[in-house]
C-alpha cells in the first residue's frame, strides 16, 4: 500500500493478535457452526459453508498464518468476504476466534509493514496501525489467497456444488 488513505475495517482476534480487513471486503459475519468436511484440501481449509443457498470454502485462519489451533468458542466467528481477484471474485470463509468490532484507521495511523519482526510474510501486511494496546495487522487478504490457492479453493467449492 503506497498511496496511504482512510480505511474503514473490521477488526478481528486470533488469540492476542489483532487484525483488520477492509469493510468492503465483508460480506458478512455468521456465528460458528460445522463447515461441509470436503477431503483433499490443504490443511486450513475446512470445508464448505453454507451461505444463502452458496457453498462458500472457509478456512481456519490460524492454520494458514501458522498459528496453533483452538477448540471453538461461543464467540468464534466466520467471516464471509468477497475477495476481488484477477479473473474474477473469490468468496471465503475465515474461522476467527472473535469479532472486535469495526473502526475507521486514518491514513497517517497506518504504519508499513516491517519487514523482520513478525510472525507473518510482511506482503500479507498491507499497514500496521500502533494503539496503545499493541498493534493492528491490517492484511492483504488477497495476497494470501492468490494464484493457485484461490483456484484450488475455487474448484473445492465447485465440485461440491
Amino acid at each position: 500500500m503506497t498511496a496511504r488513505e482512510n480505511i474503514q475495517a473490521v477488526t478481528f482476534a486470533l488469540g492476542k493478535e489483532v487484525f483488520a480487513v477492509p469493510v468492503r471486503l465483508v460480506r458478512e459475519i455468521l456465528d460458528y457452526r460445522e463447515p461441509f468436511n470436503l477431503p483433499n484440501g490443504p490443511d486450513y481449509f475446512v470445508g464448505l459453508t453454507e451461505v444463502r443457498g452458496q457453498g462458500v470454502p472457509t478456512v481456519d485462519f490460524r492454520r494458514r498464518l501458522g498459528l496453533p489451533c483452538v477448540e471453538t468458542t461461543l464467540s468464534t466467528r466466520i467471516i464471509i468476504l468477497d475477495i476481488p481477484l484477477a479473473d474474477g471474485t473469490l468468496s471465503l470463509g475465515l474461522v476467527i476466534d472473535r469479532v472486535l468490532g469495526v473502526n475507521i484507521y486514518e491514513a497517517d495511523q497506518i504504519e508499513d509493514a516491517p519487514d523482520i519482526g513478525v510472525k507473518w510474510r510482511s506482503d500479507y501486511i498491507e499497514g500496521v496501525v500502533r494503539e496503545e494496546a499493541g498493534f493492528i495487522v491490517i492484511v492483504d487478504i488477497a495476497r494470501i489467497f492468490t494464484g493457485e490457492e484461490a483456484e484450488l479453493l475455487a474448484v473445492s467449492a465447485s465440485k461440491a456444488a
